[in-house]
């Protein structure tokens, strides 16, 4: 399954637009899609997922006129990265220009942007275009409507309502769209992990990816180096075992460490990891959000009954291996006990979040009561 989600093209009535949306780009490329604006049809490049040799770094020469946009800096690196070294396969010996676009005057610009005597090839990065005047706008979009022969533009925007209008126009005059929206999901930050691991020519099992992402958090620039650091140390093969010793403390103490303790009956094991979280930083309302959904996931498979996980996963909205790991467990459930379980953990969310004086007594008072409903017979 790739990890790059195909985006609807920006329509224009008078150019064709193409529009990537960026999950993971990176000089090899393994995987990407694209969509062509005026009917063509996406075009997939396989990866390791299905079984082949991830393609060579794409030379196809880049559009003269890029527009990255979106608030997330790391893939708007990659993507800025990309088309570089696209225009360097063309031309090595491509020069690199990077200036804020706020910082610079317009008369500055018309040179950065004139071919030189020896008509040599050039990359002009414009940073922080959202934050582009009117004048240095107009003249930008002038230049988009006739771009010189070997000179590629970057503009890179944060996105939202400031500088909208410039971006819209960018796009109307034909510019090539890289959207790089910040990964706010759980599920795309998986998928980013996963090629990462991919692109470094390793593998990641799933118990080790939800492990890891527990332990690194949310940030891609972390779960990036972690994923690299990973792939280096173990030749490749990143199981759950090796997260927990390169991570020893942070993945032993995370919410899913206590959640899974918990609904596999172990008392013990769940109160000790409990008590490591919490001394060593974990917010209360993180290991509440735990509980909560491997509460919810064991209802939800259960109800599913045991169909095949493959079959499964787009009914439940979760990948394969986390359904396959919740009918092993939920076979130890009653259903009267699962209904007890939700209640305590429905319960401890609201504890956490100002309902409760003490929020780690009111965790601690969960995870007994969801393993006392486990044992309901």
């Amino acid at each position: 399954m790739s990890h790059i989600r195909l985006c609807e093209p920006w329509t224009s009535q008078s150019t064709p637009v193409l529009v990537t949306t960026v999950r993971h780009l990176s000089p090899g490329r393994e995987a990407a899609v694209r969509h062509l604006g005026g009917g063509s049809r996406p075009r997939r490049v396989l990866g390791h997922d299905e079984g082949v040799t991830p393609p060579a770094a794409d030379a196809t020469p880049p559009h003269p006129v890029h527009l990255v946009v979106g608030e997330e800096e790391l893939l708007a690196e990659r993507a800025v990265q990309d088309i570089v070294t696209r225009a360097r396969a063309a031309d090595p010996e491509t020069e690199v220009r990077g200036r804020r676009i706020g910082e610079i005057a317009q008369e500055a610009l018309a040179e950065h942007l004139s071919p030189s005597l020896f008509a040599e090839a050039r990359v002009v990065v414009l940073t922080s275009a959202q934050e582009a005047a009117k004048g240095m706008a107009t003249a930008v979009l002038r230049y988009a409507a006739e771009p010189a022969d070997g000179i590629v533009v970057v503009l890179v925007h944060q996105g939202g309502a400031r500088g909208k209008s410039f971006a819209d126009d960018l796009r109307k005059a034909g510019a090539e769209v890289v959207r790089c929206d910040r990964l706010t999901r759980p599920a795309e930050r998986a998928d980013f992990v996963r090629a990462e691991v991919r692109r470094l020519g390793g593998k990641i099992t799933g118990d080790a990816l939800e492990v890891l992402m527990e332990a690194v958090g949310s940030d891609l620039r972390e779960l990036a180096s972690a994923a690299g650091q990973l792939v280096a140390d173990t030749g490749g093969a990143v199981d759950e075992k090796s997260v927990r010793r390169y991570h020893r403390g942070k993945a032993e103490s995370s919410g899913f460490t206590v959640a899974d303790k918990v609904v596999a009956g172990d008392r013990a094991g769940a109160l000790e990891a409990l008590r490591w979280a919490l001394v060593l930083g974990v917010a209360p309302v993180l290991v509440a959000d735990a509980l909560a959904d491997a509460v919810r996931t064991l209802a939800k498979v259960g109800a599913a009954g045991r169909g095949d996980p493959n079959r499964l996963a787009s009914s439940l909205g979760m990948p394969p291996w986390k359904i396959r790991k919740a009918q092993g467990q939920v076979r130890s459930w009653r259903p009267e006990g699962l209904a007890v379980a939700f209640a305590a953990a429905a319960e401890a969310n609201a504890d956490v979040k100002g309902a409760a004086a003490d929020p780690e007594f009111a965790l601690e008072r969960a995870v007994r009561r969801i393993i006392d409903a486990r044992e309901m017979r």
